[in-house]
Protein backbone atom coordinates (compact mmCIF):
# COMPACT_ATOMS: atom_id res chain seq x y z
CA UNK A 1 0.00 0.00 0.00
CA UNK A 2 1.45 3.12 -1.07
CA UNK A 3 1.98 5.46 2.30
CA UNK A 4 0.96 9.28 2.42
CA UNK A 5 3.54 11.67 2.88
CA UNK A 6 3.24 13.07 6.59
CA UNK A 7 1.35 16.21 6.71
CA UNK A 8 -0.72 14.90 3.50
CA UNK A 9 -4.47 15.38 4.07
CA UNK A 10 -7.45 13.09 2.16
CA UNK A 11 -9.43 15.19 0.26
CA UNK A 12 -12.30 12.63 0.95
CA UNK A 13 -12.03 13.90 4.82
CA UNK A 14 -12.34 17.08 4.51
CA UNK A 15 -15.41 19.07 5.59
CA UNK A 16 -17.37 20.23 2.26
CA UNK A 17 -19.59 22.22 4.32
CA UNK A 18 -18.96 25.52 5.19
CA UNK A 19 -22.24 26.02 7.31
CA UNK A 20 -20.83 27.10 10.93
CA UNK A 21 -21.24 24.31 13.68
CA UNK A 22 -23.17 24.77 17.15
CA UNK A 23 -21.27 23.48 20.04
CA UNK A 24 -22.37 23.60 23.40
CA UNK A 25 -21.20 27.16 23.60
CA UNK A 26 -23.09 27.91 20.40
CA UNK A 27 -23.26 28.89 16.57
CA UNK A 28 -20.15 31.03 15.93
CA UNK A 29 -20.64 33.88 13.20
CA UNK A 30 -18.36 34.23 10.53
CA UNK A 31 -15.80 37.17 11.41
CA UNK A 32 -13.71 37.07 7.74
CA UNK A 33 -11.65 40.54 7.60
CA UNK A 34 -12.84 42.83 5.50
CA UNK A 35 -16.33 40.87 4.88
CA UNK A 36 -19.38 43.08 6.49
CA UNK A 37 -21.19 40.76 8.72
CA UNK A 38 -24.58 39.55 7.85
CA UNK A 39 -27.82 40.23 9.61
CA UNK A 40 -27.80 36.67 10.61
CA UNK A 41 -24.82 37.12 11.83
CA UNK A 42 -25.39 40.10 13.92
CA UNK A 43 -28.18 38.07 14.96
CA UNK A 44 -26.41 35.29 16.34
CA UNK A 45 -23.56 37.13 17.77
CA UNK A 46 -26.71 39.21 19.70
CA UNK A 47 -28.00 36.10 21.07
CA UNK A 48 -24.57 34.41 21.82
CA UNK A 49 -23.67 37.95 23.81
CA UNK A 50 -26.92 37.30 25.87
CA UNK A 51 -26.20 34.00 26.51
CA UNK A 52 -22.97 34.61 28.18
CA UNK A 53 -24.22 37.14 30.10
CA UNK A 54 -26.09 35.04 31.79
CA UNK A 55 -24.14 31.54 31.75
CA UNK A 56 -27.17 29.82 30.14
CA UNK A 57 -27.01 26.86 27.44
CA UNK A 58 -28.67 26.77 23.92
CA UNK A 59 -31.51 23.91 25.68
CA UNK A 60 -32.11 26.75 28.64
CA UNK A 61 -32.45 29.42 26.45
CA UNK A 62 -34.92 28.13 24.06
CA UNK A 63 -36.38 27.10 26.75
CA UNK A 64 -36.76 30.46 28.22
CA UNK A 65 -37.50 31.97 24.66
CA UNK A 66 -40.87 29.51 24.20
CA UNK A 67 -41.98 30.76 27.81
CA UNK A 68 -41.42 34.59 26.80
CA UNK A 69 -43.24 34.11 23.59
CA UNK A 70 -46.11 32.32 25.15
CA UNK A 71 -46.34 35.27 27.72
CA UNK A 72 -49.02 37.40 26.50
CA UNK A 73 -48.46 40.60 27.91
CA UNK A 74 -44.99 42.46 26.69
CA UNK A 75 -42.94 42.00 23.72
CA UNK A 76 -41.28 38.94 23.17
CA UNK A 77 -37.24 40.04 23.69
CA UNK A 78 -38.29 41.95 26.91
CA UNK A 79 -39.92 39.47 28.08
CA UNK A 80 -37.09 36.81 27.67
CA UNK A 81 -34.23 39.56 29.36
CA UNK A 82 -36.99 39.94 32.23
CA UNK A 83 -36.65 36.08 32.79
CA UNK A 84 -33.10 35.65 32.54
CA UNK A 85 -32.71 38.17 35.32
CA UNK A 86 -35.43 36.59 37.74
CA UNK A 87 -32.97 33.38 37.61
CA UNK A 88 -31.84 32.76 41.19
CA UNK A 89 -28.66 32.73 39.72
CA UNK A 90 -28.79 36.17 38.25
CA UNK A 91 -30.82 37.26 41.76
CA UNK A 92 -28.44 36.54 43.96
CA UNK A 93 -25.84 38.69 41.82
CA UNK A 94 -27.89 41.35 41.40
CA UNK A 95 -28.16 41.59 45.25
CA UNK A 96 -24.25 41.68 45.57
CA UNK A 97 -24.07 38.42 47.14
CA UNK A 98 -21.83 37.07 44.58
CA UNK A 99 -18.96 38.64 43.07
CA UNK A 100 -20.04 37.15 39.46
CA UNK A 101 -22.80 34.88 38.12
CA UNK A 102 -20.49 31.95 37.82
CA UNK A 103 -19.78 32.10 41.71
CA UNK A 104 -23.39 32.77 42.30
CA UNK A 105 -24.14 29.42 40.76
CA UNK A 106 -21.59 27.74 42.77
CA UNK A 107 -23.15 29.01 46.00
CA UNK A 108 -26.58 28.02 44.55
CA UNK A 109 -25.72 24.52 43.42
CA UNK A 110 -23.49 23.80 47.27
CA UNK A 111 -27.47 24.53 48.99
CA UNK A 112 -26.00 28.14 50.31
CA UNK A 113 -29.60 29.94 49.15
CA UNK A 114 -32.83 30.10 50.45
CA UNK A 115 -36.07 31.63 49.09
CA UNK A 116 -39.07 31.71 51.77
CA UNK A 117 -36.64 29.66 53.98
CA UNK A 118 -36.76 26.80 51.63
CA UNK A 119 -33.22 26.09 49.65
CA UNK A 120 -32.90 26.27 45.91
CA UNK A 121 -30.23 24.17 44.43
CA UNK A 122 -31.39 25.25 40.68
CA UNK A 123 -29.45 28.32 39.20
CA UNK A 124 -32.47 28.47 36.76
CA UNK A 125 -35.09 29.00 39.31
CA UNK A 126 -37.26 31.50 38.43
CA UNK A 127 -37.81 34.13 41.81
CA UNK A 128 -41.48 35.97 42.12
CA UNK A 129 -42.62 38.81 43.50
CA UNK A 130 -42.41 38.98 47.21
CA UNK A 131 -39.98 35.84 47.49
CA UNK A 132 -37.49 36.23 50.13
CA UNK A 133 -33.35 35.55 49.01
CA UNK A 134 -31.54 34.39 51.73
CA UNK A 135 -27.98 32.68 52.83
CA UNK A 136 -28.81 29.48 54.05
CA UNK A 137 -28.14 28.48 58.19
CA UNK A 138 -24.80 26.66 57.42
CA UNK A 139 -23.23 29.79 55.53
CA UNK A 140 -23.26 31.67 58.87
CA UNK A 141 -20.13 28.80 59.67
CA UNK A 142 -18.14 30.01 56.83
CA UNK A 143 -16.60 33.43 58.17
CA UNK A 144 -14.02 33.66 55.78
CA UNK A 145 -16.04 33.36 52.98
CA UNK A 146 -19.16 36.01 54.53
CA UNK A 147 -16.20 37.82 55.30
CA UNK A 148 -14.07 37.99 51.72
CA UNK A 149 -17.29 37.21 49.46
CA UNK A 150 -20.67 38.45 50.85
CA UNK A 151 -19.65 41.15 53.34
CA UNK A 152 -17.10 42.69 50.91
CA UNK A 153 -19.28 42.92 48.42
CA UNK A 154 -22.49 44.20 49.93
CA UNK A 155 -19.92 47.59 50.95
CA UNK A 156 -19.14 48.26 47.51
CA UNK A 157 -21.10 50.95 45.91
CA UNK A 158 -22.83 49.18 43.04
CA UNK A 159 -26.33 49.85 42.70
CA UNK A 160 -28.85 47.04 43.19
CA UNK A 161 -31.74 47.46 40.52
CA UNK A 162 -34.79 48.87 41.37
CA UNK A 163 -36.91 45.99 41.61
CA UNK A 164 -35.02 44.26 44.12
CA UNK A 165 -34.91 45.30 47.92
CA UNK A 166 -31.20 44.67 50.17
CA UNK A 167 -30.99 44.00 53.57
CA UNK A 168 -27.19 44.71 54.12
CA UNK A 169 -27.46 43.67 57.79
CA UNK A 170 -29.69 40.65 57.56
CA UNK A 171 -27.54 39.63 54.02
CA UNK A 172 -31.19 38.95 52.24
CA UNK A 173 -32.95 40.61 49.37
CA UNK A 174 -36.58 41.05 48.50
CA UNK A 175 -38.42 41.04 44.93
CA UNK A 176 -40.51 44.08 44.65
CA UNK A 177 -41.38 43.08 41.80
CA UNK A 178 -41.06 41.66 38.07
CA UNK A 179 -37.97 43.49 36.12
CA UNK A 180 -38.29 45.67 33.68
CA UNK A 181 -36.49 46.25 30.25
CA UNK A 182 -35.25 49.97 31.84
CA UNK A 183 -33.92 47.79 34.46
CA UNK A 184 -31.27 46.10 32.45
CA UNK A 185 -28.49 49.19 31.73
CA UNK A 186 -26.53 46.44 29.42
CA UNK A 187 -26.69 47.42 25.70
CA UNK A 188 -28.66 44.41 24.25
CA UNK A 189 -30.90 44.68 20.87
CA UNK A 190 -33.61 41.81 21.72
CA UNK A 191 -35.24 42.46 18.25
CA UNK A 192 -32.12 40.69 16.93
CA UNK A 193 -32.73 37.48 19.04
CA UNK A 194 -36.00 37.29 18.18
CA UNK A 195 -35.25 37.98 14.82
CA UNK A 196 -33.03 34.93 14.79
CA UNK A 197 -35.57 32.52 16.27
CA UNK A 198 -38.69 33.52 14.24
CA UNK A 199 -37.02 32.48 10.82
Amino acid sequence: MERKPAGFADQSQKRVSRKPMESEGGEQPSKRPGKKQSEWGKQLAEKQKVKGMYGVREKQFRRFFSIAIQTREGATGENLLSLLERRIDNTIYRLKMATTRTQARQVIVHGHVKVNGIKVSSPSYLVSVNDVITLADNVANKKVFLEQVIDKRLKMAIKVPEWLELDKTERKGRVLRNPARADIQVPIEEHLIVELYSK
